[in-house]
């Protein structure tokens, strides 16, 4: 590698190493096992590995359609839909809460109907906080899967078809374990998207706790009146991302 190129990479990789060795380094030893062990911080995770895992999962349901018609047909204003999907990975998840309590809230376009005649209320909920990561993460899944659905190669489907498989035997038994590395990568990635939410999840579910207040609203709020326990939630919040994504890499994360 030309050492130019060498020099920006390093560069790239003290980018995200400097602000992690940071927390490491201003993290306080002493009592971080305490605050860790507090309750508020056990319920915090929890319920982040609650709406982090529920919204990657209603987010494949969501997308893996998405992703099939992206890729695999032709419709007019595929190009508007694929804008569309893509919006919440640029939009400022703050913005992102304001349009879902415009659409799902008290008086929202559909919130309001809901609660009007069912007296059903999603905003500050789990649900809600469910929903916010959701709208945020799923957009990688679709980038995932279309890619993937792209790269397969149709003649095996093809073939398959020809010898007589139905369509959904093709797609169970053809399509989807071909499919299945870029299925998991972007199961990972929308996971760990879901997992540090703040924006949207402040704005649309409130920071409720043992509700709705996940980890980064707990390290927000902590920030407020104890710098050192927020770094001490930061750290346990990366600690937890880079386990999962690291653990996950070499089964799931391969290329073919």
């Amino acid at each position: 590698m030309p050492a130019v190129l060498a020099l920006i990479a390093g560069f790239g990789v003290a980018l995200v190493a400097l602000p992690l060795i940071g927390l490491i380094i201003r993290t306080p030893w002493s009592r971080a096992g305490d605050i860790l062990a507090s309750g508020s911080a056990r319920t915090a995770l929890r319920l982040s590995l609650i709406v982090a895992t529920a919204s990657a999962l209603v987010g494949l349901l969501v997308a893996f359609p998405l992703a099939w018609a992206l890729a695999r047909s032709q419709f007019r204003g595929k190009a508007l839909v694929r804008a569309l999907v893509v919006l919440p990975l640029v939009m400022p998840p703050v913005v992102g809460g304001v349009a879902l309590l415009s659409a799902f809230g008290r008086r929202g376009l559909v919130g309001g109907p809901l609660y009007d005649v069912f007296g059903l209320q999603i905003t500050f909920t789990v649900w809600a906080a469910v929903l916010a990561s959701t709208f945020v993460s799923f957009p990688l899944l679709v980038l995932a899967l279309e890619v993937g659905l792209r790269s397969l190669d149709v003649r095996l489907e093809d073939a398959a078809s020809t010898m007589g498989a139905a369509r959904w035997y093709v797609l169970r038994r053809v399509t989807l374990p071909l499919l299945a590395p870029q299925i998991a990568a972007g199961l990972v990635l929308a996971w760990a998207r879901a997992l540090g939410e703040f924006g949207a999840t402040i704005t649309f579910a409130g920071n409720l706790p043992g509700r709705t207040q996940t980890l980064p609203l707990a390290v927000f709020e902590q920030l407020q009146t104890d710098p050192g326990g927020a770094i001490a939630l930061s750290l346990l919040l990366v600690t937890v991302s880079l386990v999962v994504i690291v653990t996950l890499r070499g089964r799931f994360l391969q290329t073919r």
